[in-house]
């Protein structure tokens, strides 16, 4: 049975919300999508957020953030029932099941997909109801809420189709059972017997695609089609070893946050869901971080999704400007992170309307850290494609170009201070990570050269790459702590320097980096889970306190598993595994009683487990 909201929220004339409780836990959600956007569909059928058309649109349904003022899409049985949800097998088609005295009823949520195509004129949410067992009654009301519950809108009502209209969207709502009006929202009350179905299709529409009815039978062909993409996706996976069924939901999540007509990898398909509930850490990610979306590729190559990797060079092309970049753009050739259409512009702003989940405010969209210096973005994304290169297709002569005058860039500046991986906002510092991902920028770029018979200037290269290798073995290494530290000359540790052996900067079993996997462990690891950094050491300039980071948690049992001490790291892998969701799904970061915070799910975190399970799959044999 699901944990039950906090909370009730206020009763409707039909009485369809007096009982239902305001949130549920992040963690209580399961995620469906396009390849162009995605909604949260709760345990207790309710659909909590969905962006239309785009991941990065302002909502439509946005209750998680603000279970009064923004909109959400209710459905569920009439009666009390316990609920289990899980995926249709081997598809990203999520089923949400009632189980009551009457009867067995379930719900398939799914948006339609036939291939993933850049073209793409409809927009459209299915959600099929089947009583299964017995007889069962269900209740519906759909209650948009547009531009983030800014824009009113008007509702038309007229044979079994409902028309929501604001001067920024337009969705036409069509049902198999009949449906009432309440105000600007619609309802119903409907009772299903054995074997009987209903649907409710949202479409998007405007002047120039009407509205279009889904039966029950149009709603079948759409659910099989879409089964049977995701099913042909899946199945050219490579891989073949443990952990299978995880590893296989990390990829089908992953191309979930995937937008098809650019492709760009979004960190996350949410905004502003809390690190810390009540505090100010709430972010939007609906973004392409270069970082992120680099470990991505590295992800679904060692799986053989090479169709991905291809689709990520094709955006770093048409829109980043990889083929000829700026490497006279002050700060830096590249942004950190870039919206899904490529456009620069993400201002930060705050929405103080919503109170956000739980009351955590502010509510944020747009991303003001575009504007920070990040020195490692550029060793994450040489070393994607320098791997794309090795087992996708090789590189152009445009994009050696490209690279070349990078690493260019990064030999006349990878010793400046910055903002570091962790996007603090404590003031720029000499972050160790940093310095290790410049390092990997130049070294994997000397690879390539060398491998391909390509032109570089190789002595100027080589020896940025000696400098920076030294500085951090002089700089970064505390014999006090005995230990990497977060930045140089000091004794603050940091869990981003367990990507040292997985870089291949140091020896995974070297006496330093062993020293360094001791001290890490008694200062930031907690059964098995790790915290990035203590900010009370190390102030980020924010208030209040954060979670465990489940990519560095997954980082450990890389760097445990590289140093030979397979029995920990299987014991710390699999403990990981016990805080996933109920459908295999991780949020940013994990609690003090093990509740998911942060933006979900998290792209990190599952491509983070990929390379993890990948390599101990190995080690074992």
């Amino acid at each position: 049975m699901p944990t039950a909201r906090t909370g009730d929220g206020p009763p409707g004339p039909d009485g369809l919300r007096g009982a239902s409780p305001r949130y549920l836990p992040i963690a209580e959600h399961g995620l469906i999508g396009d390849l162009r956007s995605a909604a949260l569909v709760g345990t207790d059928g309710t659909i909590d957020w969905y962006c239309c058309g785009r991941f990065d649109a302002p909502s439509v349904f946005a209750s998680i953030l603000d279970a009064d003022r923004g909109g959400s899409f209710e459905l569920a049985a009439d009666v009390p029932a316990r609920t289990k949800q899980f995926y249709f097998p081997d598809t990203n088609v999520l089923i949400t099941r009632f189980f009551a005295d009457g009867g067995v009823g379930e719900i398939q949520d799914f948006m339609p997909v036939v291939d993933d195509s850049r073209e793409a004129d409809r927009h459209r949410l299915i959600r099929r109801v089947v009583c299964v067992r017995g007889t069962l009654p269900f209740r519906a009301r759909i209650a948009p809420r547009f531009s983030y519950g800014t824009v009113p809108h008007t509702l038309r009502l007229e044979d079994g189709q409902a028309v929501f209209d604001s001067p920024v969207l337009r969705l036409a709502l069509t049902s198999t059972v009949p449906l009432e009006a309440d105000g600007p929202d619609v309802w119903s009350l409907f009772k299903l017997n054995e074997g009987a179905s209903a649907v409710f299709a949202v479409d998007r529409v405007d002047d120039e695609v009407p509205p279009r009815r889904c039966a029950v039978a149009e709603a079948e062909r759409e659910f099989n089609a879409t089964v049977a993409y995701w099913r042909r996706w899946l199945s050219r996976s490579r891989y073949r070893g443990r952990w299978r069924e995880m590893v296989h939901r990390s990829a089908l999540t992953l191309k979930l946050l995937t937008y098809a007509p650019t492709g760009a990898i979004v960190a996350a398909p949410t905004t502003s869901l809390p690190e810390q509930i009540g505090g100010e850490r709430n972010w939007d990610y609906r973004y392409v971080w270069i970082r992120d979306a680099a470990f991505c590729v590295y992800a679904m190559l060692r799986l053989g999704f090479t169709e991905e990797a291809e689709a990520f060079m094709t955006f770093l092309s048409e829109h980043v400007g990889l083929d000829a970049p700026d490497t006279t753009a002050r700060g830096g050739p590249l942004q950190i992170m870039y919206g899904i259409d490529g456009r620069r512009d993400l201002t930060e702003r705050e929405l103080p309307h919503l109170e956000g989940y739980r009351g955590s405010a502010p509510v944020r969209v747009g991303n003001a850290a575009v504007g920070q210096l990040q020195l490692d973005i550029y060793g994450a994304l040489v070393d994607s494609l320098y791997l794309y290169d090795k087992w996708g297709q090789p590189l152009s002569s445009a994009h050696w170009d490209g690279i070349s005058a990078l690493v260019d860039w990064v030999c006349d500046h990878w010793d400046q201070p910055d903002e570091g991986v962790w996007e603090t906002r404590g003031g720029r510092k000499t972050f160790l990570y940093s310095r290790l991902m410049c390092w990997v920028a130049v070294e994997r770029a000397m690879r390539l050269a060398q491998r391909r018979g390509l032109p570089a200037d190789t002595l100027r290269w080589g020896r940025a790459r000696d400098a920076i290798y030294r500085r951090i073995m002089s700089r970064g290494w505390s014999g006090t702590r005995r230990a990497f530290t977060q930045y140089e000359d000091s004794e603050i540790l940091d869990a981003s320097v367990l990507m040292m052996p997985l870089a291949k900067f140091i020896s995974p079993t070297d006496p330093k980096w062993l020293a360094t996997l001791d001290a890490l462990r008694e200062d930031l690891v907690s059964d098995s889970l790790v915290y990035r950094y203590d900010p009370q050491a190390s102030p980020d300039g924010l208030q209040g306190e954060e979670g465990t980071f489940s990519i560095c948690s997954f980082w450990y049992v890389e760097a445990l598993t590289r140093a030979g001490r397979i029995d920990e790291a299987r014991l710390a892998f699999e403990k990981m595994l016990t805080y996933a969701n109920h459908l295999g799904l991780y949020a940013e970061e994990i609690g003090h009683t093990g509740e998911q915070s942060g933006n979900f799910p998290q792209a990190f975190t599952h491509l983070a487990l990929i390379s993890a399970a990948f390599n101990l799959d190995r080690r074992l044999g």
